[in-house]
């Protein structure tokens, strides 16, 4: 019976063995055909390639034959708005930063039309990462304003693409903005999912520091010393908020084609509330799973996908953190739907958390000589204190003033508030900690005292008091720095 039962052993070894190697051969013939045998696939029929701007793509592939596909791009020199007040001129691919959202699949022969509008000023090119051939394009297609170049290459690779303007100086055409992403799916497609989007980080140079108003010029320097004013999602400020959010429901599986067309800093890729349940690393084949944060170097991409299991607001940001609430590396997805408890309960109980002990924080105190102040319309202090408020506010309070349920108390409509202008610019100057009731409903919580000056406060106070219901009151410098001469109250005298 054991000469028996070790044959049958072996007899089973022997087909592991056998299948393992099958298997193996099979795995290389696949990476050769990803490698070498997708120039061979037959292109049949033709058809205009659709574009889109982001956070939208195109309908997904599917399994569609190889194609002769058309893509018509324009390049566009416009001005727009980097944040409230601060214009810009952006170097667009389609009108749009980042630029159109190309789909194509492994075997497409494109036909890419570059057109360079003639109101423009500079000339442009297109370097398509996708493309394998001298330049990635670039080297046939520098076109002059008024002009158009076509040029032709087979997606022989599948996977996540940058693709840039490469004309020099290279890295100032990133910077005012052409780059954007191109898609090459699989044999097959991609598997389906609910939502897809489309977002890509990008660093920004100006002349004038962050939130100065005004237009503002590309500075050289501070792109060569790699020292940007704004790291942003979608080429401004608050570009994916508010009700230009991206959305889904309970349920739905997410998938965002991330790029990052720097021309500089690496994106640290994080939402915060989700996981990424599949991460295509640098948008390539290799799928990583259970991950909280990717890295997404600059000219690089990954996507990635999350299902999404409870309602709220999930925040995207570049977690290199003070790049997401203090330069614009900040979006929303908002989800819909019913709650589900057990992945998420909620608050359960409410109290006061300070590890750095019981005193207020406070932000180090800069010495240099007073700027002078110019009177401003209250029109103007509304409009310095929106840009104001988005960079120092709206995190904890909203964009319309909502605040956080259980954490954070409302500004709209707040009898807090409209009680008394005093106590509202000494919450500003010195903080506020300990439970407070607002609108009828009790908070606890830490609000750290901000280092603004008496006319930034003076603004942003102004223009939350001007804002969502509130009683129209105006703030001037003058009444923010009486209120600064008089001692910090204690926080029980707050209450």
């Amino acid at each position: 019976m054991k000469p028996k039962l070790e044959l049958k052993k072996q007899s089973i070894r022997i087909a592991l063995a056998i299948t393992l190697i099958f298997g193996m051969l099979s795995c290389t013939k696949n990476e050769n055909k990803n490698a070498q045998d997708y120039q061979s696939i037959e292109a049949v029929g033709k058809k205009e390639a659709e574009l889109t701007a982001p956070p939208f793509v195109p309908k997904p592939i599917g399994d569609r034959a190889a194609m002769n596909l058309i893509v018509n791009m324009e390049i566009k020199e416009e001005e727009g708005e980097m944040v409230d007040g601060v214009k810009y001129t952006y170097w667009t691919f389609g009108g749009s930063v980042p630029g159109s959202f190309i789909r194509t699949r492994v075997g497409d022969e494109v036909e890419f039309h570059l057109k360079n509008h003639p109101d423009n000023k500079m000339p442009h090119n297109i370097d398509l990462h996708a493309v394998t051939g001298p330049g990635g394009g670039a080297t046939s297609s520098l076109v002059a304003p008024g002009h158009e170049k076509v040029f032709k290459f087979k997606t022989i690779n599948p996977g996540l693409y940058v693709y840039h303007c490469a004309t020099a100086p290279v890295g100032m055409h990133i910077a005012n903005g052409m780059y954007g992403l191109i898609l090459v799916e699989p044999e097959g497609g991609l598997p389906p999912v609910d939502k897809e989007y489309y977002i890509m980080q990008g660093d920004f140079y100006t002349k004038g520091s962050y939130g100065e108003p005004g237009k503002q010029p590309f500075d050289m320097n501070k792109a060569i010393k790699e020292e940007p004013d704004y790291v942003v999602f979608n080429g401004k400020v608050g570009a994916v908020t508010g009700d230009k959010s991206i959305t889904a429901k309970v349920g739905e599986t997410v998938r965002i084609f991330m790029g990052n067309g720097g021309p500089n800093l690496v994106s640290s890729f994080h939402v915060i509330g989700e996981i990424f349940d599949k991460v295509h690393v640098e948008g390539g084949d290799m799928i990583n799973k259970n991950v909280q944060t990717t890295l997404i170097p600059a000219g690089g991409s990954a996507i990635v996908e999350f299902k999404v299991e409870v309602p709220g607001t999930f925040i995207l940001v570049d977690h290199s953190i003070f790049r997401a609430f203090n330069k614009g590396a900040l979006g929303m997805l908002k989800v819909e739907g019913e709650e589900n408890k057990k992945v998420y309960s909620g608050t359960t109980q409410e109290g006061i958390y300070l590890p750095e002990g019981g005193t207020i924080q406070n932000m180090p105190k800069e010495k240099g000589a007073a700027k002078s102040v110019v009177a401003k319309t209250v029109a103007e202090q509304i409009k310095s204190g929106k840009e104001l408020y988005g960079r120092t506010c709206f995190a904890c309070h909203q964009p319309s003033g909502q605040g956080i349920p259980n954490a954070f108390p409302p500004l709209a409509k707040s009898d807090f508030l409209n009680a008394n202008p005093d106590r509202a610019i000494s919450a500003v100057l010195h903080g506020l900690s300990g439970e407070i009731t607002v609108n009828g409903k009790k908070f606890n919580n830490v609000m750290t005292s901000q280092h603004l000056s008496d006319e930034e406060v003076a603004d942003v106070l102004t223009y939350v008091y001007n804002s969502w219901g509130n009683n129209k009151t105006v703030i001037t410098p003058a009444k923010v720095k009486a209120v600064r001469a008089k001692p910090a109250p204690k926080a029980s005298a707050e209450h």
